[in-house]
């Protein structure tokens, strides 16, 4: 029995998660989300993990209202960063794995080609920036640290991109979205397969450092957006914009295209295609009637 310690249970990632480990009775999951454990609390943290002797953590708790994190800057830094640093802290304590979640954001270079984990790290905003230091942190304080980077998450679960889309999309004639943002799609359920494939593996434990991961493919938000209504017979029109027609509080990464050469070297794993993963979360959402 392997004892793992999921934080943000709540999030898209974390449920993905509780659905999947069902499947599999060797790994024994606590889901704790800020109620349950509040991460930015070390004394709570530490008392947690004396409490139930865990062999891994996975922390998908983030702060990921992007925008909103430019007013909100404290709160964004104390979850992505302090947060971050009280787990891997606690880990290495304890002797557990940990296994941090992070995002693209914090390359927002100008490397026009697929980003690989040793490329510069300029991030723009709170957001970005906090992102950069949990990862800063996690790996200072514990170096036996698996950090995965991911980019434009979605899930049959939570509030994203997908299920906005559909929203809309059946509200609404037309939509402008923006095309000259090009990166991969992540559905969530794959992530949370591969997190598991790393522990069950035992390969987490052996190879800790940072990885890039998404799904293969590549696309922009505007052929992305097209495709859900193609995939889900939703006549709403789509017209291109670029970001300068839609300006928000915090900037975003023009080029955010993740190399997972490193991830799928180092761990033997397949990755799929944005298109075939998107495919199967519109399944799901249909099957289950969930709402969007």
């Amino acid at each position: 029995m392997i004892k793992i310690l999921v934080t943000g249970a709540n999030g898209q990632l974390g449920q993905e998660l509780q659905a999947l480990v069902v499947h599999f009775p060797t790994l024994h999951c606590t889901f704790a989300d800020r109620l349950e454990l509040d991460i930015t609390n070390q004394e709570a943290v530490t008392a947690f993990f004396a409490q139930h002797k865990f062999e891994y953590c996975i922390n998908c708790a983030a702060y990921t209202a992007v925008d909103k994190a430019e007013q909100e800057q404290d709160l964004c830094y104390a979850i992505n960063a302090t947060g971050a640093a009280n787990l891997a802290i606690a880990c290495k304590a304890h002797e557990a794995h940990l296994i941090h979640i992070s995002s693209d954001y914090v390359y927002h270079n100008t490397c026009n080609r697929p980003l690989t984990e040793e490329d510069p790290t300029t991030p723009q905003g709170v957001y970005a920036q906090t992102k950069l230091a949990g990862d800063q942190l996690v790996l200072q304080h514990n170096p036996a640290t698996v950090v995965l980077r991911t980019s434009w998450v979605y899930s049959s679960f939570g509030a994203n991109f997908v299920k906005t889309m559909l929203r809309l999309g059946a509200e609404r004639p037309e939509l402008r979205i923006v095309y000259d943002q090009v990166g991969a799609p992540t559905y969530a359920a794959d992530l949370a397969q591969a997190i598991t494939d790393l522990i069950l593996s035992g390969k987490a434990a052996q190879n800790p450092g940072i990885y890039n991961y998404s799904n293969e493919g590549v696309t922009s938000w505007y052929d992305f957006a097209k495709t859900i209504f193609e995939l889900s017979d939703i006549s709403c029109q789509v017209h291109p914009i670029e970001s300068k027609d839609y300006p928000t509080p915090a900037s975003r990464p023009h080029y955010s295209l993740l190399n997972k050469a490193k991830f799928k070297t180092t761990f033997g794993f397949s990755i799929p295609h944005w298109k075939e993963s998107l495919a199967s979360c519109l399944e799901t959402l249909n099957i289950f009637r969930i709402p969007y």
